[in-house]
């Protein structure tokens, strides 16, 4: 299984999400976070909470089968993508499996 954490513009996150949840992703985390990087956003200061922050984002967390992860990449891609610089990052992990509490039981699919 991988793990895929992107990190979004926020004018941007619906869209995505109405992609992968159209093409059966159905299962994500959203958080709203603040990021730093080489893109600095016009009239971007820190908020009152982290003093090293320069750019709001959302991050978008989804575990699926390895098979899927190229075309759930692929649809953050195509709806992340502006015209305008820092568009955000994907990072990719593997993950050895993953359990339902209530159950107990695996989601790692046996080759």
């Amino acid at each position: 299984m991988k793990e895929i954490k992107a990190f979004i513009k926020p004018n941007r996150i619906q869209k995505i999400i109405d992609a992968l949840t159209d093409n059966g992703f159905k299962s994500m985390t959203l958080s709203q976070s603040e990021g730093t990087g080489a893109f600095k956003t016009k009239g971007a200061r820190p908020s009152l909470d982290f003093h090293v922050t320069d750019s709001p984002v959302v991050k978008l967390e989804l575990v699926c089968q390895n098979e899927e992860a190229q075309y759930a990449i692929e649809l953050i891609i195509k709806n992340g993508t502006t015209e305008e610089p820092g568009d955000g990052i994907i990072y990719v992990s593997s993950v050895e499996d993953a359990f339902q509490i209530k159950t107990g039981k695996s989601l790692k699919r046996s080759d």
